[in-house]
């Protein structure tokens, strides 16, 4: 009897403890309260910031009614430094989907590798998207997030949610604040290499209960956030994604390089142009290995098609460049 009710005790201190975590959160506060993990737009630890898009595909207004496409902002908003304002980004949409390049790989470091930057105006008004991301553009791996917000009722279009009740997932933090992703959390994942990632996506969460259309943590829980958001503005709203970890073996090399020659475009998917005259060229990859070499060259265009997704560095008569393969 006394093991019956010993376990039965158990079993309903356990249940309170869930629903206080539900109600309460027990993960980071928001941005500018203590244990916060939000990282600045002009923290000294970002040190680049995505260059290019490599994918994009806009999301409906309102999924469930699929008339129109958000429209808000151009993809090119997400380059670059976050602007920390509620203007110059890109609205995905419910569901929609966009993938960034860098110049240099992330690489996983000691804490946070980089930062997702979304256009909140409060720290409660919180539009969420998963994170995901890929060293060859193919094989994507996802963040595992995790979200204890109560799902019994819709947070409507204008709702509020609780940044402590959320980890992992983009969105957290109001504008001017990133969210940050430690590449150490999927360090048992396959098919990636945690110290050369080229690629971050970001994944509209559609925040609706309704399980035929919402979208799930990785716990399987519905995620709950403001819904349906159907105007052109709608869904997650994209202002940039601060490196912190960068694998730049040029670093010690940039200081010192010359511009004798220009390389475009970079990144580059088929073809990079380099324009100058310089006498003898080379190509390597990361590991070291030579993929081109010309002598003489004056303006040429080298096929990229056996080139593997990666950084490359050109030595041009002694002088280093590098540039991206997609």
């Amino acid at each position: 009897m006394l093991t019956t009710l010993y376990l039965m005790s158990k079993f309903f201190f356990f249940l309170v403890f869930l629903l206080a975590a539900k109600v309460y959160g027990q993960f980071a506060p928001a941005a500018g309260q203590s244990g916060t993990t939000a990282i600045h737009k002009d923290s000294a630890a970002i040190v680049n910031w995505a260059s290019s898009v490599y994918d994009f595909q806009r999301g409906w207004e309102d999924v469930a009614s699929p008339v129109a496409y958000a429209s808000f902002g151009d993809s090119t908003a997400a380059l670059y430094a976050a602007e920390g304002n509620s203007t110059d980004v890109v609205s995905l949409g419910d569901g929609g989907v966009i993938t960034l390049a860098f110049e240099y790989p992330i690489e996983n470091g000691v804490g946070p590798d980089f930062a997702v930057f979304e256009n909140s105006f409060s720290d409660d008004y919180l539009e969420f998207a998963h994170v995901e991301v890929s060293s060859d553009g193919i094989s994507f791996i996802r963040f595992p997030s995790t979200c204890l917000i109560e799902n019994n009722v819709q947070t409507g279009p204008f709702g509020y949610s609780n940044p402590e009740a959320v980890h992992n997932l983009a969105g957290k933090y109001q504008q001017g604040y990133g969210t940050p992703f430690d590449l150490e959390d999927i360090a048992d994942s396959s098919n990636i290499n945690l110290d050369s990632v080229l690629y971050v996506r970001l994944i509209d969460v559609v925040g609706s209960i309704d399980p035929v259309y919402g979208s799930h943590d990785h716990l399987g829980n519905l995620i709950n956030d403001p819904y349906p958001t159907a105007f052109e503005s709608g869904g997650f709203d994209l202002d940039g994604v601060g490196v912190i970890h960068e694998n730049n073996v040029f670093a010690s090399q940039d200081n010192q390089q010359q511009e004798w020659i220009q390389l475009y475009p970079n990144p580059a998917r088929d073809v990079i142009t380099i324009r100058g005259e310089v006498q003898r060229l080379v190509i390597y990859n990361m590991s070291g290995k030579l993929m081109f070499e010309n002598q003489d060259v004056v303006n040429c265009e080298v096929d990229l098609i056996t080139f593997e997704s990666g950084v490359y560095s050109v030595l041009a008569d002694g002088n280093y460049y590098r540039f991206v393969k997609l």
